[in-house]
């Protein structure tokens, strides 16, 4: 029997609306939904997503994925998660793996994409819409226009690394700001960052949150889908 096709799907940020066509056609082929949730959540805001369009006996395996920092060093759960996902493409299924925004941007796919690749299965990745973009569209802020350089800050990486990025940087985003939200603002402030920053929490779902006053709102306790824009005031 031939392999099925493993499809690395990107959602998007939360608008159903937002997915491709080649996003939605991939959904319509797949006989197994991988998705992916954290160990904290028993929900997969990917699923949520994509479910509209999925066709009515698709299956839906709920996996967890750790977050990581070191994937080299703790690749069990995700070997495991290999090994399923081949025998059901080897058993001629194909299985989806629905993840939100972009596969190949920050996300937990990009570590299956990388144990499958050697494999000798067929895989099609599909991009989608980072959260930054939707952002940028809804808030009605270019990201960057002439020369400015865009840059693009983890902040769960060290506050140092963080810093040194800001320092250079003319249009910023920042990611993952759940964490350690205070000491962001503290490290936007430094760099006279913060009166045109914008935080947005779960971007184009419907408790979607808007915060344009990062420093009096720098302590309140922020969902892992949260984003900052901002950019460096010029003299």
């Amino acid at each position: 029997m031939n392999s099925g096709t493993f499809y690395g799907i990107g959602v998007g940020p939360g608008d159903p609306e937002l997915l491709t066509v080649k996003a939605i056609n991939a959904l319509k082929k797949i006989d197994v939904l991988i998705a992916p949730k954290t160990e904290k959540k028993s929900d997969s805001v990917a699923l949520s997503i994509a479910q509209p369009y999925l066709k009515q006996n698709v299956e839906i395996l709920y996996r967890t994925f750790p977050m990581v920092k070191d994937f080299a060093t703790e690749t069990a759960v995700f070997e495991a998660h290999k090994d399923e996902i081949l025998q059901l493409l080897r058993g001629g299924r194909n299985v989806g793996f629905a993840t939100i925004g972009d596969p190949m941007f920050y996300s937990t796919y990009i570590y299956i994409f990388k144990l499958l690749e050697p494999c000798g299965v067929p895989i099609v990745t599909i991009p989608g819409v980072p959260a930054f973009l939707a952002i940028a569209a809804q808030i009605g802020r270019p990201l960057a226009y002439g020369n400015d350089i865009l840059t693009i800050i983890p902040a769960t990486a060290d506050l140092a690394v963080v810093d040194d990025a800001l320092a250079r940087a003319d249009s910023t985003v920042l990611m993952k700001v759940y964490k350690n939200f205070p000491e962001i603002v503290d490290a936007l402030k430094v760099h006279g960052m913060t009166d045109d920053a914008v935080l947005v929490s779960r971007c184009g779902l419907d408790d979607e949150k808007i915060i344009t006053d990062v420093d009096a709102h720098k302590h309140e306790h922020l969902n892992y889908l949260s984003t900052i824009l901002t950019r460096r005031q010029h003299d």
